[in-house]
């Protein structure tokens, strides 16, 4: 309980400087109870390296990795502590900061073991720590997870009991792609498309836009007229650039 109390303590110290970082990226947070499959969903979205073992707290500290491949504009996914009934009073505080990416998640991932006998009582808990630490308004997408483990009869039936859920098995491929879909169909729905002009000597700003928006169009004259979907805090930053000079 001390060490993981000193970890915790070490990791939140640079949390707010990563955050500050990542403020123009959509930002989505793997959430759930504790081996729900977390960081092996991580590990197929985003292709990274992250900790799969098998016990209580094998994540304590937050993991974040983009996309892969990489969307844009870009989406950020952090892999959170595994929750667990009655947390110890001890390391509450702690776990509540390391959850700080929940909270600030446009997209939360309640990752269940849909296997488990006990999974609904998993959820709940869930809900609770959200509702807790200020996140129970944060849309999210529950993922039955494990769903290879279950019968036809079994996964039917889930459908019926959780019709917006996505069953799936992070050790499918299939899957992984169906989930980034609906990930890229949730972020659609807040881009913005504007149309600004930039002079041809600004052309490090449109490099700049070309990597952080979607283009949707570009139109050679005068300047060049670009036509970009992106969030209203990117087009902002995008026209307080051009009209700083």
């Amino acid at each position: 309980m001390a060490a993981a109390r000193r970890e915790l303590e070490q990791l939140k110290a640079s949390a707010e400087q990563r955050r500050l970082a990542r403020a123009d990226s959509f930002r989505v947070a793997l959430v759930g109870y504790t081996n729900a499959g977390k960081s092996s969903i991580m590990r197929q979205l985003t292709g990274s390296d992250a900790l799969v073992e098998d016990r209580p707290f094998a994540t304590l500290g937050t993991t974040v990795r983009q996309l892969s491949p990489p969307a844009t504009p870009a989406v950020l996914v952090a892999d959170t502590v595994g929750f667990i009934h009655r947390l110890p009073h001890a390391l509450v505080a702690s776990f509540h900061s390391t959850l700080s990416e929940a909270r600030e998640a446009w997209l939360l991932l309640h990752v269940a073991d849909a296997a488990d006998p006990a999974f609904r009582s998993q959820i709940r808990v869930t809900e609770q720590v959200l509702a807790d630490i200020g996140a129970a308004e944060t849309p999210a997408l529950l993922l039955l997870n494990k769903a290879d483990r279950l019968g036809r009869e079994e996964r039917d039936a889930l459908a019926r009991e959780h019709p917006g859920a996505l069953l799936m098995s992070a050790l499918d491929h299939r899957d992984a792609d169906a989930l980034r879909a609906r990930i890229e169909a949730f972020f659609a729905q807040h881009l913005v498309e504007q149309t600004v002009s930039i002079p041809y000597d600004r052309h490090g700003v449109l490099a700049e836009l070309r990597d952080r928006l979607q283009v949707v169009r570009e139109e050679y004259g005068d300047a060049v007229s670009v036509t970009v979907r992106g969030t209203p805090e990117a087009l902002g930053k995008l026209a307080a650039r051009l009209s700083g000079g």
